[in-house]
């Protein structure tokens, strides 16, 4: 755990160079374009558009392994028990029911229930890259001057900045009490009986919280005595002109919200229905 979990990773990345203003727009025009529909045709393409802007922006896959390996878990756990809990949810949504596999009972795999979770994994991989190397590129400071140019009061644009520019700081706080209690002979490994290991992480998620809250008792104590809140508006040292690139980059943005809007009008739904006669 020596890298942030999530966090700012400082490289000098094409995406880096971009204002906060526009790389926001990118991603709230992926989110929602990515939450309207489940055509997967449109689904596909904003994979295809996330796996070049990770190219581009030259983060690498282990600057964020942490989350990534989180979401590709939760992938996994989604899709098995959408299977185990509706395995004919598919057919019905499609109205038509094309046997692959023949197994007992009601979970019998057929074609329409493999294309709906195949577009349920491809609104993830279309979506979470996205918004992770929303982050991965852009300053703290910069995100909250960008939610405030969208209209998104300062207080609340700055809480958000607050809460991420803090995670690599509890991640490293994290690892010290941990080696700390390791020092003191209480074992973390997978070497510990699963009982132990759960007590001895105890001890180290206790004084983490309690450090945590004393930290944040402490900063808006400052704040306040800085008198922070106290003005209608305020200026935000980070902030970026916008260039030929931010408008391009923003164009795009509203341009994947309104395709989305377009599909779901296209395909009469949310969804892309191939098994129609």
């Amino acid at each position: 755990m020596s890298g942030s979990v999530l966090g700012y990773v400082d490289r000098p990345g094409a995406l880096h160079r971009l204002s906060g203003v526009s790389k926001l727009v990118l991603v709230i025009g992926v989110v929602i374009g990515g939450m309207l529909t489940f055509d997967l045709r449109y689904l596909l393409a904003l994979c295809v558009l996330s796996a070049v802007l990770w190219v581009v922006s030259r983060v690498r896959l282990r600057d964020l392994a942490v989350v990534l390996g989180f979401i590709a878990v939760f992938m996994t756990l989604n899709n098995l028990l959408i299977y185990v809990f509706a395995p004919q949810y598919g057919a019905e949504l499609f109205g038509s029911r094309t046997v692959l596999v023949g197994l007992p009972g009601r979970w019998a795999l057929t074609a329409e229930q493999l294309w709906y979770q195949a577009s349920v994994t491809a609104k993830y991989v279309a979506i979470l890259p996205s918004v992770l190397l929303f982050i991965a590129t852009t300053r703290p400071p910069e995100f909250a001057s960008s939610l405030h140019r969208l209209g998104v009061p300062y207080r609340i644009a700055y809480a958000v900045s607050l809460a991420l520019r803090y995670i690599p700081e509890v991640q490293q706080e994290f690892l010290i009490i941990s080696r700390a209690q390791q020092a003191r002979g209480r074992d973390l490994s997978r070497a510990a009986p699963l009982r132990e290991r759960i007590r001895n992480a105890v001890g180290v998620l206790v004084p983490l919280l309690l450090g945590t809250f004393e930290r944040i008792e402490t900063v808006a104590t400052a704040m306040e005595l800085r008198g922070f809140g106290s003005g209608r508006g305020r200026t935000w040292y980070a902030r970026r002109p916008l260039r030929v690139a931010d408008g391009f980059v923003i164009a795009l943005g509203v341009l994947i919200a309104v395709v989305g809007a377009l599909m779901v009008v296209i395909d009469g739904g949310r969804f892309w229905n191939v098994f129609a006669a």
